[in-house]
């Protein structure tokens, strides 16, 4: 899951557009559930990469973002 939106243009990440919705909301809760995982871990200090976190909340925008302008469209 982690990466698959990622703008890490080394790999080949999978575009929003190639998901069906229900994938997609799917992965937005992933994503929701990985932020708050990263939010109680910062607490505790375990968390390694803090710009982790831009980069969930960016994917979430970009998912959340693909869902309403197929909304628009339909």
């Amino acid at each position: 899951m982690a990466g698959l939106l990622e703008t890490d243009r080394k790999k080949n990440p999978r575009e929003a557009s190639d998901f069906k919705d229900d994938e997609l909301k799917t992965l937005i809760k992933q994503f929701r559930e990985e932020l708050f995982t990263m939010r109680t871990q910062r607490v505790s200090e375990k968390v390694e990469d803090n710009s982790r976190f831009g980069k969930v909340r960016r994917d979430i925008a970009r998912l959340k973002n693909e869902l309403a302008t197929r909304k628009a469209n339909a």
